[in-house]
């Protein structure tokens, strides 16, 4: 049970976030009439929070570039926005044998720049993923059981597995698998590639301003018949959600990505605007450093879990917007444990774990999380209570979000704690796990446990799902138990959206599929 010290301090946390919130929303100019919108005839202009700043997909792991270059790029395979596998530039696959995955290639298709789209594209994509240029980037270790890629003729490729793969396929209808340009690359050299992409999708990018703006134009020779519907569409990269939420209020977008809790209120009820919500594979934890004291003891770990009251964050900060989770997955997840318990709030036992493990009142922990994250800084606040009740004193470090990712987190600079958000974007554990948790990943600087290793590779090893299941019930309950972070919860994705938008569906991993919307 929660003691009464703490109930008051959650309280005056809560009511202390609440005031903070309600002064930006008077500050974000928030009125309830009708929104105007002019001189956008056929375009959308869409606010997101980051840019990625290199459009080149073998160079990110970023879910705010599949926002933009899911419109951009395409894959051999594809997923709708019901999370379904389809055919994408490959009209149909088939096991040829155990180790031979064949693919018969969509004919009459051209890359944005003209350059036609054949086999030899196909084979020029995965020679870079697989090669040098791929192994600068953290996409190349979703693709190791790829030995090669063979070219049968012009419109069929072979791929030759090294190794069974479970996941390949869903794993080919992830951005970091969209087919590139050979030509185009060789002519122009990465570096021009990075801030000038050239796709085969329904939008072709025109313009890029680093940290401004992504503006995308029809691709009027796009093989699908009748889309995109819109004739252009610019996302704005506004990193202030109360800065997103004022131009929505002046019509200066018509769609917000990562609309945040406190900001719910005031679109509600709205004449012009509405909030849609989806569920997502997305799922958020406070990820330990287990190379620095106190967090190479398991016990530590532990003890941060036991101290965390997860159902009072999600209904408190979240206002419900979020589920559970017991291990770094959501339950869209194969390989979710639905057995397996999250740690229950109890500040005593995670006293008594840290007596056990030597670790003095006050200690001192560092937690570094996004800048641009509101929802998670209130979090994260909330956090820093918990842990002072059980003898922990947290400091938190907000930096640049991109930095967090892509250089503190990869050199094991992010302090104690660190915030770790996670796409799931494979829809299969094997993804999340084997990145966060097999020695030496790129995102992985410190964690190594022997039996997770023989864990993660055996289900590697087979395509019976059945087995799988199995080992993967086996790997949640040793990673529960060694507890690699806090986690939290599964995020439920909020956008707001102008009424003049039709056809828009929020999608369930950010990536955005804007075929078939429309505006009036």
């Amino acid at each position: 049970m929660k003691n009464a010290r703490w109930s008051f301090m959650l309280l005056f946390v809560v009511l202390l976030l609440a005031a903070c919130s309600s002064e930006s929303k008077e500050s974000s100019g928030e009125n309830t009439s009708e929104i105007e919108v002019e001189d956008r005839e056929n375009e959308l202009v869409i606010g997101v929070p980051g840019d990625p700043q290199n459009w080149d997909p073998i160079d990110t792991f970023l879910l705010d570039w599949s926002t933009v270059a899911t419109s951009v790029f395409e894959g051999l395979v594809d997923r709708n926005l019901d999370l379904e596998l389809q055919p994408g530039l490959a009209e149909s696959w088939e096991y040829v044998d155990d180790t031979t995955l064949q693919f018969k290639l969509r004919e009459g298709v051209t890359f944005h720049n003209g350059e036609p789209f054949n086999a030899d594209a196909v084979k020029f994509t995965f020679d870079r993923l697989l090669g040098e240029e791929g192994a600068q980037g953290p996409q190349q270790a979703n693709y190791t059981s790829i030995n090669n890629v063979e070219v049968v003729d012009e419109y069929t490729v072979n791929f030759n597995l090294s190794e069974k793969d479970p996941v390949l396929l869903t794993k080919l209808a992830g951005y970091g698998a969209v087919i590139v340009p050979p030509k185009y690359i060789e002519e122009n050299g990465d570096e021009h590639f990075n801030t000038n992409p050239v796709g085969t999708g329904p939008f072709e990018m025109t313009s890029y301003e680093q940290d401004r703006n992504a503006v995308l134009e029809k691709n009027e020779n796009y093989w699908k018949d009748g889309i995109p519907k819109l004739n252009k569409v610019t996302f704005r990269f506004i990193p202030e959600a109360s800065t997103r939420l004022a131009e929505l209020q002046t019509g200066e977008i018509d769609i917000m990505k990562r609309v945040e809790i406190s900001q719910v209120e005031s679109l509600t009820d709205h004449p012009s605007l509405s909030v849609e919500e989806v569920g997502t594979p997305t799922a958020y934890s406070l990820r330990f450093n287990t190379a620095k004291e106190p967090f190479d003891d398991k016990r530590v770990r532990q003890a941060v879990n036991y101290a965390i009251d997860r159902d009072a964050i999600i209904e408190e900060i979240l206002g419900g917007y979020g589920k559970k989770i017991s291990t770094f997955q959501s339950e869209l997840s194969f390989g979710n444990n639905p057995d397996l318990e999250p740690y229950p709030h109890d500040p005593e036992k995670a006293k008594q774990l840290l007596e056990e493990a030597g670790v003095a009142e006050g200690t001192e922990v560092d937690i570094f999380i996004p800048g641009n994250d509101g929802n998670f800084k209130e979090i994260t606040q909330v956090v820093s209570y918990y842990l002072e009740e059980v003898g922990l004193k947290a400091n938190i470090e907000s930096v640049d979000s991109n930095t967090l990712i892509s250089d503190l987190i990869p050199s094991g600079e992010a302090g104690h704690m660190y915030r770790q958000g996670w796409g799931g974007w494979t829809l299969d554990f094997d993804n999340t796990a084997y990145l966060m948790y097999h020695e030496g990943e790129h995102w992985n600087p410190s964690f190594y446990d022997e039996e997770v290793e023989k864990l993660l590779e055996a289900e590697r090893t087979t395509v019976d799902q059945e087995k799988r299941e199995e080992i993967f019930m086996k790997l949640t309950e040793r990673l529960h138990e060694l507890a690699p972070e806090a986690n939290l919860y599964s995020e439920v994705a909020l956008y707001a959206v102008h009424d003049r938008v039709k056809n828009f569906q929020p999608p369930h991993e950010d990536r955005m599929r804007l075929e078939e919307v429309t505006v009036e």
